[in-house]
């Protein structure tokens, strides 16, 4: 089964099917809407075969259904038809929860998306659970997001960012109770030393979950 697999970002959506090993990337940002981004996946993957496609979103996703626009990209996107646009099967799936899902190693696993924003999802015993952490408040009437997202690296600096950075992740592994917490996104590269209990995620990963989305061995949120 051919698959092609589009991950979403608020700066960037890349794009990587199941044999072309290079993945290719799209300019994105606060002016792309649903159908910007098909007509771009379109016109540079011209010519390739694939027979269903998953896509790694930026925000919530409710079975399988987008059901609030994103942040920070353009709008149109919670009544857009995916599968009429693309002509085959389509699933969508939480961006932090896709990368999350190619991250998996077993136990209880808590990933954290560093990127335009904080993407998160939680997967425990294999059962995968998309999570919304960014916008619940951390400090000075702030979000968690607003602290470590790039708007956060901007304001405060690196500095200042890597140490609110680890306190968030030291937080919110011991409030849900991780065995290990996986760190993804662009910005995650730009820490110096990683929180006691953390790994980078290779963002390579994203692509991986998104082709086990489709395994016929993955049912009930189970990554097997």
């Amino acid at each position: 089964m051919k698959i092609l697999v589009i991950d979403v970002g608020g700066t960037h959506v890349k794009v990587r099917d199941t044999y072309h090993k290079n993945r290719l990337e799209i300019r994105s940002g606060s002016k792309m809407t649903a159908n910007k981004m098909v007509a771009a996946v379109r016109k540079i993957i011209a010519g390739w075969k694939y027979d269903a496609i998953t896509i790694g979103y930026p925000g919530a996703v409710l079975h399988g259904h987008i059901v609030s626009e994103p942040h920070n990209l353009g709008d149109g996107w919670v009544k857009f038809n995916f599968k009429k646009a693309f002509g085959c099967p389509v699933k969508i799936i939480n961006d932090a929860a896709m990368q999350a899902l190619g991250s998996y190693q077993g136990k209880r696993m808590l990933f954290l998306g560093l990127g335009t924003g904080l993407g998160s999802a939680m997967i425990v015993d294999g059962d995968l659970e998309p999570m919304e952490l960014a916008h619940l408040p951390y400090k000075k009437g702030r979000t968690y997001e607003d602290y470590v997202g790039l708007a956060g690296l901007k304001r405060l600096g690196k500095k200042k960012w890597r140490r609110h950075v680890n306190d968030v992740v030291m937080q919110l592994k011991a409030a849900l109770e991780a065995d290990y917490v996986v760190l993804g996104g662009g910005n995650a590269r730009l820490l110096k030393k990683l929180p006691p209990g953390s790994q980078i995620g290779d963002n390579a990963n994203a692509f991986r979950g998104g082709l086990r989305l489709w395994n016929k061995s993955y049912s009930h949120n189970s990554p097997k």
